[in-house]
């Protein structure tokens, strides 16, 4: 299947690149004729009533949705392109979260990234490449085994879910890295997003399309709720897959370090790598004084509206711990969430209690964090810790950020 898109029963899945090493497909529908070979279907996208300007093919309406063919799927990069050489901004799908993209090159693009988000300046941008040949431009290649290394997870990694610090060559603006002589780069494997950025022929500074510190968006509706009115252009491309930014890691110094867990693990990692160092940013909150050398490390990040806490510890115990806090709460007059899974939900008493998955499937607790509470309009949150190996590392540490650390050990 190497080199294949796997868009099944109308639902994009996964690329998987020509040289991965193992397939990891992520999706919640059963797909069908798996054994014999890969299978193809349409791909469906809301047209956003209007809000992605590209309208679908003559015969191909089916309410506010069409389906996406070659001519459109590149009538929509065209637009978007054009946006992006004008210097606008667009908000498109990625195998990870929806970005807010703009023109990594351009210093008021990036400007115009950093005022549409309410976003610190000194929190670097990611770009976003089609391909190897838009690499190399954007690094330094001076060191020959920082290329080496980055080159070794590109051949297993890319594309897909993975960004890379390395030194930044001179043509990226300040105002893209946030101030710091490196650049974060990674190449998207999503239908969509290739589409656009082959077509542009741009690198695209691309945080999360969410306002900063927001729970990160994984459908065009958060983006909207967001976004609207703020940028040129928003692309619906339907659900992501995985719904965790990428992972990111930092090629500059003697050992690769891990700046921000996600669905590329350590142990991943360090198949291709050997010695790989966590940055202490990654269990602990930074001080104020840092500088973060990548997004999500030092400011409060994929956060709810509700002040929120994390309870670790045997099942039984933070179960009667949350539902006893919750009580006291709810009788001061306060509307408490509490994020539990399919195996503890029945088992709280709140307002509001919302699963997030299985803890037998991370990939799906790590899908569905945060949003739900929000329209439930909540004041206090409470939520379980989950186990850190696979998936679930990156999961608690977007748990963490959201709950600014605070964290009830019992």
């Amino acid at each position: 299947y190497k080199g294949y898109e796997f868009i099944i029963d109308e639902k994009y899945v996964a690329h998987i690149g020509d040289k991965a090493t193992g397939i990891r497909i992520l999706t919640s529908i059963e797909p069908k004729g798996w054994t014999q070979g890969p299978v193809t279907a349409t791909i469906t996208i809301k047209s956003n009533n209007g809000i992605s300007k590209v309208e679908p093919d003559e015969g191909s309406k089916n309410g506010n949705e069409y389906i996406i063919t070659k001519e459109n799927i590149e009538a929509t990069a065209k637009e978007a392109a054009d946006v992006w050489a004008q210097g606008g901004l667009v908000a498109f799908p990625t195998e990870t979260v929806y970005g807010l993209g703009g023109n990594g090159l351009n210093k008021e693009a990036s400007k115009k990234i950093y005022a549409a988000k309410g976003r610190p300046s000194d929190n670097p941008l990611i770009l976003h490449i089609a391909d190897m040949e838009q690499f190399y431009p954007l690094i330094k290649t001076d060191n020959a085994k920082i290329i080496a290394r980055a080159e070794a997870l590109a051949d297993v990694f890319w594309p897909g879910p993975l960004t890379m610090i390395l030194p930044k060559a001179d043509n990226i603006p300040y105002e893209t890295t946030g101030g710091l002589d490196t650049v974060a780069i990674r190449m998207p494997s999503h239908l969509v997003a290739r589409a656009l950025l082959q077509e542009c022929k741009m690198p695209i500074a691309a945080p999360s399309a969410n306002l900063s510190g927001r729970p990160s968006p994984t459908s065009a509706s958060h983006v909207i709720e967001d976004m609207n009115g703020r940028i040129e252009m928003i692309i619906d491309g339907g659900d992501v897959g995985i719904g965790v930014e990428s992972t990111i890691i930092d090629l500059t110094g003697e050992v690769p370090m891990l700046l921000r867990p996600g669905f590329v693990t350590p142990e991943m990692l360090q198949q291709v790598l050997g010695t790989v160092e966590t940055d202490a940013a990654v269990y602990r909150q930074v001080g104020k004084d840092v500088h973060p050398k990548a997004p999500g490390m030092k400011y409060r990040h994929y956060a709810p509206k509700a002040s929120m806490v994390l309870v670790e510890g045997a099942q039984d115990k933070v179960i009667t711990y949350i539902n006893e806090e919750a009580k006291k709460k709810r009788e001061q007059g306060l509307r408490i969430g509490i994020m539990a899974t399919d195996e503890s939900k029945e088992l709280y008493k709140a307002d509001v209690v919302i699963s997030v998955g299985s803890r037998i499937s991370m990939d799906s607790v790590a899908h569905n964090l945060f949003r739900d509470f929000d329209e439930e309009n909540v004041d206090f949150i409470y939520s379980e810790s989950f186990d850190t190996s696979g998936c679930g590392f990156a999961v608690m540490n977007r748990l963490l950020k959201a709950a600014g650390h605070q964290v009830v050990k019992l």
